[in-house]
């Protein structure tokens, strides 16, 4: 029995439409309106978005990515609609929908998803955790489908940025150092890049010679997104700042400032 009544089509495009006019309106109700949902045999067996990797979008650059759903029913797959739904209520749809199949039974449906920050495409609050909800057709005249909310997820972010800067340089052997840097992150809505307060950043050591990077301590960035702090300068070697992201905000390491000791 075809628990949304009538013609799975028809009801598809309604659903689909009905998400987009509550995501839009900002009903509370919009994310458990619809339960889960199946006729038939068809099953979802893969989610991959953006070739497995956050989505990462800066203050002004334009994002393109692919999400590919694929499935399987006894008679092959027909069509599948794709929608993708975040924090504040973000909401992105698209009707162009591409299914190519590997085999009788399994198709892989692709659709791409074009985001503008400058045109208000997201906004700040909608950076986060992202899920894909997924309607897959089957063919046949027995209207096989399938209906998943949350059928995948990713992370879509605000692109990060973090400096360093060692100084004096160069520094007697003994001396303090003193080390700042900042952690920003595209505000979407003013086409920026802004501070990251609060945050949690290790300041870290390579020696000279050395091949990987030691955590010296961790401190938490203040106002703008600033980071301050002090050590003794003993040998040779580059600091940075690293910094190992959020939900909301991917990781990011400073490019190294090397300090030459005397």
């Amino acid at each position: 029995m075809n628990p949304w009544g009538g013609e799975s089509k028809r009801k598809r495009t309604t659903t689909v439409a009905l998400l987009a006019s509550f995501a839009a309106a900002g009903a509370a109700l919009a994310p458990a309106a619809f339960a889960d949902g199946s006729q038939g045999d068809t099953k979802i067996t893969k989610v991959v978005v953006n070739g497995g990797k956050d989505v990462v979008i800066g203050a002004t650059n334009v994002k393109k990515f692919t999400v590919s759903v694929t499935a399987t029913d006894d008679q092959g797959i027909k069509s599948a609609d794709i929608t993708l739904n975040g924090p504040g209520y973000g909401i992105f749809t698209t009707s162009s929908v591409k299914c190519v199949a590997a085999s009788a039974t399994t198709s892989t449906c692709s659709t791409s998803f074009t985001v503008d920050p400058r045109v208000y495409d997201v906004t700040s609050d909608q950076a986060g955790t992202w899920y894909v909800d997924a309607w897959v057709d089957a063919n046949g005249d027995d209207s096989n489908f399938i209906w998943k909310e949350k059928a995948g997820g990713f992370k879509l972010q605000r692109l990060s940025k973090l400096t360093v800067n060692a100084a004096p340089e160069p520094v007697k052997k003994g001396r303090t150092i003193t080390v700042t840097g900042a952690l920003t992150r595209a505000s979407w809505a003013y086409g920026k890049y802004v501070g990251y307060t609060g945050q949690p950043v290790k300041l870290q050591f390579k020696k000279k010679g050395a091949g990987a990077y030691a955590t010296v301590k961790t401190i938490k960035t203040t106002s703008g997104g600033a980071l301050k702090t002090t050590v003794k300068a003993s040998v040779d070697g580059t600091y940075r700042y690293a910094f190992a992201g959020t939900t909301t905000t991917p990781a990011v390491n400073a490019t190294g400032d090397y300090i030459d000791v005397r």
